[in-house]
Protein backbone atom coordinates (compact mmCIF):
# COMPACT_ATOMS: atom_id res chain seq x y z
CA UNK A 1 0.00 0.00 0.00
CA UNK A 2 1.28 3.33 -0.84
CA UNK A 3 -0.64 5.10 2.12
CA UNK A 4 0.82 3.52 5.30
CA UNK A 5 2.34 6.00 7.56
CA UNK A 6 4.45 4.81 10.41
CA UNK A 7 3.98 7.12 13.72
CA UNK A 8 6.53 6.80 16.84
CA UNK A 9 5.20 8.32 19.32
CA UNK A 10 1.59 8.61 18.73
CA UNK A 11 0.77 11.68 20.94
CA UNK A 12 -1.47 15.23 20.27
CA UNK A 13 0.13 16.55 17.13
CA UNK A 14 0.33 12.70 15.02
CA UNK A 15 -3.47 12.00 15.88
CA UNK A 16 -4.30 15.58 14.35
CA UNK A 17 -2.66 14.22 11.16
CA UNK A 18 -4.19 10.61 11.52
CA UNK A 19 -7.30 12.39 11.66
CA UNK A 20 -7.19 14.10 8.49
CA UNK A 21 -5.47 11.11 6.81
CA UNK A 22 -7.39 8.56 7.64
CA UNK A 23 -10.83 9.85 6.03
CA UNK A 24 -8.47 9.68 2.63
CA UNK A 25 -8.16 6.51 2.59
CA UNK A 26 -4.50 6.14 4.83
CA UNK A 27 -3.13 3.48 6.90
CA UNK A 28 -2.01 4.44 10.19
CA UNK A 29 0.23 2.71 12.37
CA UNK A 30 1.01 4.38 15.73
CA UNK A 31 3.34 3.21 18.52
CA UNK A 32 2.63 4.27 22.18
CA UNK A 33 4.35 2.89 25.44
CA UNK A 34 1.34 2.73 27.80
CA UNK A 35 -1.09 -0.01 27.54
CA UNK A 36 -3.79 1.80 28.65
CA UNK A 37 -3.53 4.11 25.90
CA UNK A 38 -4.00 1.16 23.11
CA UNK A 39 -7.90 1.19 23.41
CA UNK A 40 -8.03 4.99 23.24
CA UNK A 41 -5.71 5.19 19.95
CA UNK A 42 -7.41 2.31 18.08
CA UNK A 43 -10.64 3.76 18.63
CA UNK A 44 -9.47 6.97 16.61
CA UNK A 45 -8.75 4.25 13.50
CA UNK A 46 -5.19 4.04 14.06
CA UNK A 47 -3.35 0.77 14.44
CA UNK A 48 -1.97 0.64 17.90
CA UNK A 49 1.63 -0.77 18.54
CA UNK A 50 3.44 -1.26 22.03
CA UNK A 51 6.79 0.39 21.81
CA UNK A 52 9.04 -0.56 23.26
CA UNK A 53 8.13 -4.28 23.85
CA UNK A 54 7.34 -5.51 19.96
CA UNK A 55 9.00 -6.28 16.51
CA UNK A 56 8.41 -3.12 14.80
CA UNK A 57 10.71 -4.32 11.88
CA UNK A 58 7.84 -5.99 9.98
CA UNK A 59 6.12 -2.68 9.66
CA UNK A 60 9.50 -0.37 9.14
CA UNK A 61 9.24 -2.38 5.70
CA UNK A 62 5.72 -1.83 4.82
CA UNK A 63 5.24 2.16 5.50
CA UNK A 64 6.94 4.63 3.39
CA UNK A 65 6.05 7.83 5.19
CA UNK A 66 7.23 7.62 8.60
CA UNK A 67 6.77 10.12 11.50
CA UNK A 68 9.00 10.55 14.73
CA UNK A 69 7.17 12.62 17.12
CA UNK A 70 9.13 11.10 20.08
CA UNK A 71 11.14 13.13 21.75
CA UNK A 72 14.75 12.48 22.75
CA UNK A 73 15.92 11.84 26.22
CA UNK A 74 19.60 12.21 28.02
CA UNK A 75 20.14 9.04 26.61
CA UNK A 76 19.30 10.40 23.34
CA UNK A 77 16.81 9.79 20.36
CA UNK A 78 14.85 6.84 21.66
CA UNK A 79 13.79 5.39 18.10
CA UNK A 80 17.41 5.62 16.71
CA UNK A 81 18.96 4.25 20.03
CA UNK A 82 16.74 1.25 19.01
CA UNK A 83 16.16 0.78 15.74
CA UNK A 84 18.92 2.91 13.58
CA UNK A 85 20.32 -0.23 11.36
CA UNK A 86 16.73 -0.95 10.61
CA UNK A 87 16.16 2.45 9.74
CA UNK A 88 19.54 2.79 7.97
CA UNK A 89 18.11 -0.17 6.08
CA UNK A 90 15.00 1.21 4.78
CA UNK A 91 16.06 5.00 4.31
CA UNK A 92 16.47 5.19 0.85
CA UNK A 93 12.97 3.23 -0.05
CA UNK A 94 10.75 5.71 2.36
CA UNK A 95 8.99 8.30 0.40
CA UNK A 96 8.87 10.95 3.22
CA UNK A 97 10.26 11.11 6.50
CA UNK A 98 9.03 13.74 9.12
CA UNK A 99 10.79 14.86 12.55
CA UNK A 100 9.15 16.57 14.93
CA UNK A 101 11.68 19.15 16.41
CA UNK A 102 10.97 22.56 18.60
CA UNK A 103 11.65 26.41 17.79
CA UNK A 104 13.59 25.47 20.90
CA UNK A 105 16.45 24.84 19.33
CA UNK A 106 17.11 28.30 18.31
CA UNK A 107 17.62 29.60 21.82
CA UNK A 108 17.40 32.81 23.63
CA UNK A 109 17.47 35.92 21.30
CA UNK A 110 15.52 38.76 23.56
CA UNK A 111 12.38 38.93 21.46
CA UNK A 112 14.11 39.19 17.93
CA UNK A 113 13.52 37.35 14.89
CA UNK A 114 14.81 33.91 14.14
CA UNK A 115 14.34 32.04 10.67
CA UNK A 116 15.37 28.62 9.61
CA UNK A 117 19.20 30.11 8.87
CA UNK A 118 19.38 31.23 12.72
CA UNK A 119 22.65 29.71 13.69
CA UNK A 120 20.92 26.77 16.82
CA UNK A 121 21.98 27.60 19.93
CA UNK A 122 19.72 26.62 22.23
CA UNK A 123 19.64 28.11 26.27
CA UNK A 124 18.35 24.67 27.74
CA UNK A 125 19.19 21.19 27.98
CA UNK A 126 15.87 20.13 26.15
CA UNK A 127 16.81 21.88 23.69
CA UNK A 128 19.92 21.03 23.56
CA UNK A 129 18.92 17.42 23.31
CA UNK A 130 17.17 18.19 20.00
CA UNK A 131 19.53 19.81 18.13
CA UNK A 132 21.65 16.80 18.99
CA UNK A 133 18.40 14.46 17.92
CA UNK A 134 18.05 16.58 14.65
CA UNK A 135 21.23 15.80 13.78
CA UNK A 136 21.28 12.10 14.39
CA UNK A 137 18.62 12.08 11.89
CA UNK A 138 20.15 14.13 9.83
CA UNK A 139 23.07 11.61 9.44
CA UNK A 140 21.14 8.41 8.25
CA UNK A 141 22.28 8.13 4.35
CA UNK A 142 19.04 8.36 1.81
CA UNK A 143 17.18 9.50 4.52
CA UNK A 144 14.12 11.58 2.81
CA UNK A 145 13.97 14.06 5.94
CA UNK A 146 11.86 16.63 6.79
CA UNK A 147 12.08 18.87 9.74
CA UNK A 148 10.09 20.54 11.68
CA UNK A 149 10.29 23.22 14.30
CA UNK A 150 7.22 23.42 16.02
CA UNK A 151 6.31 26.72 18.60
CA UNK A 152 4.50 25.93 21.57
CA UNK A 153 1.39 23.84 21.14
CA UNK A 154 -1.66 24.19 21.54
CA UNK A 155 -5.82 22.71 20.58
CA UNK A 156 -8.15 21.02 22.03
CA UNK A 157 -7.64 19.90 24.89
CA UNK A 158 -4.81 21.45 25.40
CA UNK A 159 -4.75 25.16 26.60
CA UNK A 160 -5.66 28.04 28.99
CA UNK A 161 -9.15 27.57 29.42
CA UNK A 162 -8.81 24.99 32.27
CA UNK A 163 -6.99 26.86 34.43
CA UNK A 164 -8.81 30.36 34.08
CA UNK A 165 -12.06 28.27 35.04
CA UNK A 166 -10.37 26.68 37.89
CA UNK A 167 -9.42 30.11 39.09
CA UNK A 168 -5.42 28.60 38.66
CA UNK A 169 -4.03 30.50 35.84
CA UNK A 170 -1.89 33.72 36.42
CA UNK A 171 -0.25 36.06 34.34
CA UNK A 172 3.54 36.02 34.22
CA UNK A 173 4.76 39.20 33.83
CA UNK A 174 8.83 39.29 32.20
CA UNK A 175 9.85 41.98 30.83
CA UNK A 176 10.34 41.58 27.00
CA UNK A 177 9.31 38.03 26.69
CA UNK A 178 7.46 36.77 24.05
CA UNK A 179 6.75 33.22 22.37
CA UNK A 180 5.09 31.90 19.25
CA UNK A 181 2.30 29.19 19.17
CA UNK A 182 0.75 27.26 16.33
CA UNK A 183 -2.63 25.24 16.80
CA UNK A 184 -2.14 21.44 16.54
CA UNK A 185 -4.53 21.14 13.13
CA UNK A 186 -2.00 23.63 11.36
CA UNK A 187 0.59 21.27 12.42
CA UNK A 188 -1.45 18.63 10.80
CA UNK A 189 -2.10 21.01 7.64
CA UNK A 190 1.63 21.28 7.15
CA UNK A 191 2.60 17.37 7.73
CA UNK A 192 0.06 16.42 4.72
CA UNK A 193 0.93 19.16 1.98
CA UNK A 194 4.53 18.00 3.20
CA UNK A 195 3.74 14.60 2.44
CA UNK A 196 1.90 15.19 -0.76
CA UNK A 197 5.28 17.50 -1.89
CA UNK A 198 8.53 15.79 -0.43
CA UNK A 199 11.41 17.65 0.02
CA UNK A 200 13.88 15.67 0.79
CA UNK A 201 16.40 18.24 3.59
CA UNK A 202 14.14 20.41 3.75
CA UNK A 203 13.25 22.25 7.37
CA UNK A 204 10.61 24.05 8.09
CA UNK A 205 9.10 26.37 11.10
CA UNK A 206 5.68 25.65 12.30
CA UNK A 207 4.24 28.36 14.25
CA UNK A 208 1.02 31.05 13.77
CA UNK A 209 1.46 34.61 12.74
CA UNK A 210 1.37 36.27 15.78
CA UNK A 211 4.10 36.37 18.69
CA UNK A 212 2.73 37.51 21.70
CA UNK A 213 4.00 37.92 25.53
CA UNK A 214 2.22 34.72 26.71
CA UNK A 215 0.25 36.90 29.61
CA UNK A 216 -1.91 38.10 26.95
CA UNK A 217 -3.08 34.90 26.32
CA UNK A 218 -4.25 34.29 29.15
CA UNK A 219 -6.18 37.42 30.11
CA UNK A 220 -7.57 36.94 26.41
CA UNK A 221 -8.71 33.20 27.48
CA UNK A 222 -10.44 35.04 30.91
CA UNK A 223 -12.39 37.43 28.37
CA UNK A 224 -13.35 35.25 26.06
CA UNK A 225 -14.66 33.39 29.18
CA UNK A 226 -16.34 36.37 30.91
CA UNK A 227 -14.17 35.39 34.05
CA UNK A 228 -11.91 38.21 35.64
CA UNK A 229 -8.32 38.60 34.83
CA UNK A 230 -6.31 35.86 36.60
CA UNK A 231 -3.42 37.17 38.71
CA UNK A 232 -0.63 39.27 37.65
CA UNK A 233 2.85 37.89 39.25
CA UNK A 234 6.50 38.92 38.28
CA UNK A 235 8.63 36.51 36.95
CA UNK A 236 11.12 36.79 39.67
CA UNK A 237 9.08 36.53 42.55
CA UNK A 238 6.76 33.87 41.06
CA UNK A 239 6.35 30.25 42.50
CA UNK A 240 7.24 28.08 39.64
CA UNK A 241 8.59 24.98 39.28
CA UNK A 242 11.95 24.57 37.52
CA UNK A 243 10.17 23.23 33.92
CA UNK A 244 8.03 25.79 34.10
CA UNK A 245 10.59 28.40 34.66
CA UNK A 246 12.81 27.25 31.83
CA UNK A 247 10.05 27.86 29.29
CA UNK A 248 10.93 32.13 30.03
CA UNK A 249 14.69 31.37 29.32
CA UNK A 250 14.00 32.24 25.92
CA UNK A 251 11.95 34.69 24.29
CA UNK A 252 11.52 35.22 20.49
CA UNK A 253 9.57 35.54 17.51
CA UNK A 254 9.60 32.72 14.99
CA UNK A 255 9.05 33.51 11.37
CA UNK A 256 6.88 31.08 9.30
CA UNK A 257 8.06 32.32 5.54
CA UNK A 258 9.72 29.18 3.86
CA UNK A 259 6.96 26.43 4.09
CA UNK A 260 4.29 29.38 3.30
CA UNK A 261 6.75 29.89 -0.25
CA UNK A 262 7.44 25.98 -0.50
CA UNK A 263 4.14 24.20 0.02
CA UNK A 264 1.79 27.09 0.35
CA UNK A 265 0.93 26.72 3.96
CA UNK A 266 -1.72 29.00 5.72
CA UNK A 267 -2.21 28.54 9.24
CA UNK A 268 -6.28 28.14 9.89
CA UNK A 269 -5.37 29.77 13.26
CA UNK A 270 -3.02 33.00 12.61
CA UNK A 271 -3.10 34.02 15.97
CA UNK A 272 -4.17 32.96 19.05
CA UNK A 273 -7.27 34.62 19.16
CA UNK A 274 -8.53 32.98 16.47
CA UNK A 275 -7.53 29.54 17.84
CA UNK A 276 -8.77 29.85 21.32
CA UNK A 277 -12.27 31.52 19.86
CA UNK A 278 -12.76 28.39 18.02
CA UNK A 279 -11.83 26.50 21.18
CA UNK A 280 -14.10 28.10 22.94
CA UNK A 281 -16.95 27.83 20.09
CA UNK A 282 -16.49 23.67 20.37
CA UNK A 283 -16.54 23.79 24.55
CA UNK A 284 -13.09 22.52 24.62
Amino acid sequence: MDKVLFSFGHGFSARALAARLIPRGWRIIGTTRSTEKMDEIAATGVEPVLWPGTDVTGVLKTAPYLLISAGPNADGDPVLNALKDEITAVAPALRWAGYLSTTGVYGDHQGAWVDEDTPLSPATKRGQLRVEAEAAWQAIPDLPLHIFRLAGIYGPGRGPFAKVRKGTARRIIKDGQVFSRIHVEDIAQALELSMARPDAGAIYNLCDDDPAPPQDVIGHAAELLGVPLPEAVDFETADMTPMARSFYAESKKVRNDRIKDALGWRPTYPDYRSGLAAMLRDDL
